[in-house]
């Protein structure tokens, strides 16, 4: 089945299409909604819309994002990203950054985010999958080294609601997790003053 082709400059003046996306400014605002933020991120790509609105979308996402992760880290509360929209939202938006801190050679910042992640996903492949992530930032890979060597996306379903986050590698996680074991465990003893706050 091909997907139809979109007609941008009709969806700029198509009034239904641009009353979605006022109604989505206003909802992902009033509800905080990071899902909605991509949402209203997605409809301003396809009508390619001004990159300032853009980066004002984004900035949105991830500040709205970052504080929720601080509401659910102070109440230890974990993201179910398999079955609530929201919450693989805001993982989604702070995978993202992180990934980003980790291409511009913000190391520390990247590995803290992903050992957040691991810390806080409700879902134990995924959890895996970000400690290895922070495991190749602690080893000193460089981030086009664990695109190119470490990542494997060719099984990769788009139709999976978790594609956003990379979770196959060339090696099976569990290997990878051993391979890295010093690492893993400097990653959870940085992580236990999360975990002793809980037990307070």
């Amino acid at each position: 089945m091909e997907m139809p082709e979109i007609h941008v400059e009709e969806l700029k003046k198509d009034p239904e299409f641009l009353a979605n996306i006022e109604r989505l400014e206003k909802e992902c605002k009033d509800e905080e909604s990071v899902h909605k933020g991509y949402q209203l991120l997605d409809a301003q790509l396809v009508i390619e819309a001004p990159e300032d609105e853009i980066n004002e979308i984004f900035t949105f996402i991830v500040n709205t994002a970052f504080d929720k992760l601080a509401t659910y880290l102070t109440e230890h509360r974990s993201f179910n990203v398999v079955t609530n929209e929201e919450e693989r939202a805001i993982a989604r938006a702070i995978y993202e950054h992180a990934i980003q801190r980790y291409s511009e050679k913000d190391k520390k910042g990247a590995k803290e985010m992903f050992l957040v992640l691991y810390h806080t996903i409700d879902y134990d492949e995924l959890k895996d999958a970000m400690m290895v992530h922070a495991a190749a930032v602690m080893s000193g890979m460089e981030f086009d080294d664990f695109i190119e060597n470490l990542v494997d996306v060719k099984d990769i379903d788009p139709h999976d609601p978790l594609a956003f986050f990379i979770q196959t590698f060339v090696q099976p996680t569990d290997i990878l997790l051993t391979m890295y074991k010093k690492y893993v465990q400097q990653g959870k003893e940085e992580l236990k003053v999360l975990e002793e706050d809980k037990n307070v």
